[in-house]
């Protein structure tokens, strides 16, 4: 493609999108009072004269609020082909806003290789004509943005398309020939409507408090922002003296500065100082080391908390978890952070929970205000995410400065002079995300005091000697420097606790690391390394996390070596053979420890999972199905090339007991022929397979039923039924080559289906009937029907021999069927399958489905 881009005349000519969707709904908050200005910027929209709208008002006046719930409302009306969100923020950036443009496309590959700044801007502004009439929507625009620079071809009458962009200016919107519409402050009424509706039902009712309560609304100036965070410091507090001290309080502070945005902040501020424990408070203030806008992932925040020592150390590292969980809350009902929800990958809803990733951010008024009180005192230096080539300039490292944040820039290289003079007090240095290669021996020399040290996702090779100087060094994080190699003895370092070094490129584990004793994280997921020395883990008994590649079988491990670790919660690792599997679970549970997230492997092939209590057996030789131990509570199980196996789930499987299985893939494994027998619902005591959510089947050429009756192997089916809790949670089934499977579900297990969403049948050449018993292939067999009133979607590829789709039955009030479909279910096929289908005469179904049927059409690659 890179050949066929530069050979191209024009630089985006090869450009190949694929937009099935306009975009996706953002999260809005309850919009009050504001719903003139909506329909007025809604007005200009729908106005074929009218192609660029600014937006604007002062900080917290609800702005974004507004344009959320307009982007929305643009989805659901369909009149655009696309919409696209883009954040713009304070330190405006020409490459980081073409990225997000092409990530909201889809196509963000397109530009991430491609350095030359006339070519992305040509193929970003292709980009944007090829996604057709669309709207795009710039928030949080500070200064004028030239289209042009940037490869937004400007809004016309035979494009189409609309700008809209927010802003804190009305000159920008001049400028930029937008017309312009302002939100105002809401009115007093509506400012009391909203802060009610913030500050609890209790407060609602007290009629002694309300006097003092609509002299607080008032001081928060018709601000959305200043009221909900206003309200939700107070929320719950009954104290009519309490009512009186914050008026008191908020007024004084609004009347000694000078200035609208001034007074905001202030407002702001009045919320911060209430929130009383310190600790709480740096916890927030950290989040102003992020840069602008910047989504934090919850888990890494409380990681970073836990590091910095704001959450006092506690019996286990799930506690410390857990008060994080309960300061994030804290920040959140006041407002002070906002919750989203950012999927890494798109997959199923079976599985989404565990691979989505919960973050917070900061409003960029709230964000100024966090500035500003690091900015009293010389303690903080945040320029993160400004695309600083060099690090700050000489004068800006003053000798008290307490943390650094650097982090998200494009630093490549460190100066010999800076910091020029000792930063005596300086605790926390952040560098992630740099492209820094090569960090001079003088370098930590000047910082006697650091105890966390970031160099995450840098291009460096080694950290010189000088690092074995840093005697407080609490936390040092290399993760994904993938050029990492060579880090100095760390025998020195006695107080480090926290050392992740996954993703980098290190051959042997680092000279001295015996001597770490207070060590409690141990992130050691290297493909490259050689080997675990003997004797290692046996000292590190405060180990509380430890993580290995578990791809590795050099870095293998034995039970033994395990055995000392009482502390242990977390755990990733691979063991020798089945044998050490079993004695490590046994130890743990012998000592009643139990992990809380675990990834459990043998064998030397790894595929991955999105679970937290994960098993995987891969390409174990010899293996015949013989008792495994589990760990309790384990919710995804991985069985990988083992050829051996016959059957999973039988009178002698200790897989039977896995009652809270939610995830279960077995592939390539060339012996199995079922993948549970019945015999084993009838002796286990528990039901399997009670939790399973999705069954996952590749590569198994022998695999004839996925349930077999009692007689044995390769019999066929009867009507015995199974427990009614056994796979009544599943909603995925996936089979994939399996070439002498015939009939995949027996009809007898249909009642305890009721929450089956999607069954995935591809290249199963012999498969007969997914549903039931039949003679002619089907989906079901012919006197059969399917109750499923929750269908989607039906897409048929290849399925020439397939004459039957089955009937969806629902029971009407006299117990009789009715043959319908549910009205918006899509059938997919080429027109060829759809014409050769069979139906009974008698029915009315073909009538029913022909307006839902679509016509597949050839779709080439999307590259």
């Amino acid at each position: 493609m890179k050949e066929f881009l530069d050979k191209a005349p024009n630089a985006s000519e090869g450009l190949a999108m694929d937009g099935p969707s306009a975009g996706l709904p953002l999260p809005t908050l309850e919009l009050v009072g504001e719903e003139a200005v909506r329909k007025e910027i809604w007005a200009c929209l729908m106005q074929k004269e009218v192609k660029k709208i600014g937006v604007w008002g002062m900080g917290g006046v609800g702005k974004t609020t507004i344009m959320k719930h307009i982007h929305n409302d643009l989805l659901k009306e369909q009149r655009f082909e696309r919409v696209i969100w883009v954040t713009i923020s304070k330190e405006f950036n020409v490459m980081k806003i073409q990225n997000n443009i092409a990530s909201a496309l889809e196509a963000k590959e397109y530009l991430d290789k491609e350095e030359d700044k006339l070519r992305r801007v040509a193929i970003l502004s292709e980009m944007l004509k090829k996604a057709g009439k669309h709207v795009l929507i710039l928030d949080d625009v500070w200064d004028e943005v030239s289209l042009e620079e940037v490869g937004i071809p400007e809004p016309s009458d035979s494009n189409g398309c609309k700008l809209v962009l927010t802003t804190r200016s009305e000159h920008v919107c001049k400028y930029m020939g937008c017309t312009v519409i302002k939100v105002r402050p809401l009115s007093a009424q509506q400012a009391l409507t909203l802060f009610l509706s913030k500050v609890g039902p209790n407060i609602v009712q007290n009629q002694t408090i309300m006097p003092t309560l609509k002299l607080v609304v008032k001081e928060c100036a018709g601000l959305p922002l200043t009221i909900t965070v206003v309200a939700g410091t107070l929320k719950g507090e009954e104290d009519p003296l309490i009512w009186k001290n914050a008026f008191r309080e908020l007024k004084e502070r609004i009347e000694k500065v000078e200035g609208v945005e001034a007074k905001v902040i202030e407002r702001l501020k009045f919320s911060f100082d209430h929130l009383k424990d310190e600790k709480v408070k740096s916890c927030f203030l950290h989040c102003a080391l992020y840069p602008e806008d910047f989504g934090i992932e919850k888990d890494e925040l409380i990681e970073c908390w836990i590091d910095e020592g704001f959450i006092d150390d506690m019996g286990t590292r799930q506690e410390m978890n857990d008060k994080g969980q309960v300061i994030l809350k804290k920040l959140e009902d006041n407002c002070l952070l906002e919750n989203v929800l950012s999927e890494r990958v798109k997959m199923h809803d079976a599985e989404r929970d565990m691979a989505s990733s919960e973050r917070v951010k900061m409003h960029d008024a709230v964000r100024d205000m966090a500035l500003s009180i690091t900015r009293m005192s010389p303690r903080y230096m945040i320029q993160a995410g400004l695309q600083l080539e060099e690090l700050p300039e000489k004068k800006q490292w003053s000798p008290d400065i307490e943390k650094v944040s650097l982090m998200y820039n494009s630093i490549s290289e460190i100066s010999l002079d800076v910091p020029p003079t000792k930063c005596q007090l300086l605790t926390t240095l952040l560098l992630q995300h740099n492209p820094i290669k090569k960090i001079p021996y003088s370098f930590f020399i000047n910082m006697p005091c650091l105890c966390v040290l970031n160099l995450s996702y840098t291009e460096i090779e080694s950290l010189p000697n000088s690092i074995s100087e840093l005697k407080n060094l609490t936390t040092l994080l290399l993760r994904g420097c993938s050029t990492f190699r060579d880090l100095p003895c760390l025998s020195m370092l006695q107080e480090l606790k926290k050392l992740d070094l996954r993703g980098t490129k290190i051959e042997e584990v680092p000279e001295g690391m015996d001597m770490l004793i207070k060590l409690r994280y141990l992130d050691l997921g290297v493909h490259t390394l050689k080997e675990i020395p003997a004797g290692l883990l046996p000292k590190l008994v405060h180990l509380q996390h430890l993580s290995f590649e578990v791809d590795n079988e050099k870095t293998s491990l034995k039970a033994e070596e395990m055995e000392p670790l009482k502390k242990l919660e977390c755990f990733t690792g691979c063991f020798e053979d089945i044998n050490e599997l079993n004695k490590f679970i046994s130890s743990m549970q012998q000592s009643k420890r139990n992990l809380i997230k675990y990834s459990l492997q043998v064998g030397s092939v790894i595929l991955g999972g999105v679970r937290d209590k994960r098993v995987t057996i891969g390409g174990v030789q010899n293996w015949e199905g013989e008792l495994i131990m589990h760990p309790i509570e384990i919710q995804e199980l991985i069985i990988f090339c083992c050829h051996y196996l016959r059957s999973l789930v039988d009178d002698n499987s200790s897989f039977k007991n896995a009652v809270d299985l939610r995830v279960w893939r077995i592939w390539v494994c060339e012996g199995i022929e079922c993948v549970v027998s019945l015999s084993s619902f009838a002796s286990s005591s528990a039901h399997p397979f009670q939790s399973l959510e999705v069954l996952d089947l590749r590569n198994l050429p022998k695999l004839s039923a996925l349930i077999m009756k009692d007689e044995g192997i390769g019999s066929a089916t009867t009507s015995t039924s199974a427990p009614s809790a056994t796979f009544s949670h599943l909603k995925r089934i996936e089979v994939w080559s399996c070439s002498s499977m015939k009939t995949l579900l027996p009809h007898w297990l249909l009642p305890n289906l009721q929450n089956l969403e999607e069954i995935h049948v591809v290249v199963c050449w012999q498969l007969v009937e997914i549903l039931g018993a039949a003679t002619s292939e089907s989906i079901c067999s012919k006197s059969g029907v399917m109750v499923c009133d929750s269908l989607e979607l039906i897409d048929v590829t290849s399925c020439d021999k397939l004459k039957r789709i089955p009937s969806f039955v629902p029971l009407v009030g006299n117990g009789q069927p009715f043959a319908y479909a549910p009205p918006s279910l899509p059938i997919r096929s080429w027109k060829e399958w759809w014409e050769s289908l069979e139906w009974d005469d008698h029915s009315n179904f073909k009538n029913v489905l022909q307006p839902l049927w679509k016509e597949k059409r050839f779709e080439p690659f999307i590259v």
